[in-house]
């Protein structure tokens, strides 16, 4: 895990109760971990830490846009990105964090960073299947749309001679 000084979040000199804290992600976030999916990234993003006396909680909130390629033109797009992620922090003997909900720190520990669960919290906000808005309301000229729909199969409008007669009995049961 790479591990980002600016997202460590100190909480051993904290009081009881919630603290806030914000940050702005942009591409050299997303570098750093080597991911390269995005063009441009401008996201603010909020985290509250509530501690109590034997755990806490912390609540991320981002939201934001990443400017992505389309998967069907390659055209660039800006897409939403309006994201939240909870998370139960325990201590316990050893580091864990195989649970999505909840995450054990060793007793000695003092601070935690939260970079790792941002990128992951960001990266999954955006849609596996990245259509440009303007592809599905057809509003987008592009020449990748206009090869597609020229290389779209045509419809044979002929359909009696594709009928068999055998099964003209079953569809008088339907």
């Amino acid at each position: 895990m790479i591990k980002l000084k600016e997202y460590t979040i100190p909480f051993s000199g904290l009081k009881q109760g919630k603290h806030a804290f914000e940050y702005e992600i942009e591409n050299m976030f997303f570098e750093s971990f080597g991911y390269n999916e995005f063009n441009t990234a401008k996201v603010k993003l909020k985290a509250e830490l509530n501690i109590i006396s034997t755990m806490m909680e912390l609540e991320i909130v981002a939201n934001g846009i990443a400017n992505i390629n389309c998967d069907v033109t390659n055209e660039p797009f800006d897409q939403d990105i309006d994201t939240s992620i909870k998370l139960v922090v325990k201590f316990g003997e050893e580091y864990n964090d195989e649970n999505d909900e909840i995450l054990i720190l060793p007793h000695r520990v003092n601070e935690i960073n939260i970079s790792q669960f941002i990128y992951e919290m960001l990266v999954l906000a955006i849609p596996t299947k990245r259509v440009h808005p303007g592809v599905l309301d057809g509003t987008l000229e592009s020449d990748a749309l206009n090869k597609l729909e020229e290389l779209q199969p045509k419809e044979t409008i002929d359909t009696k001679e594709d009928n068999d007669p055998r099964w003209d009995v079953l569809k008088k049961l339907i």
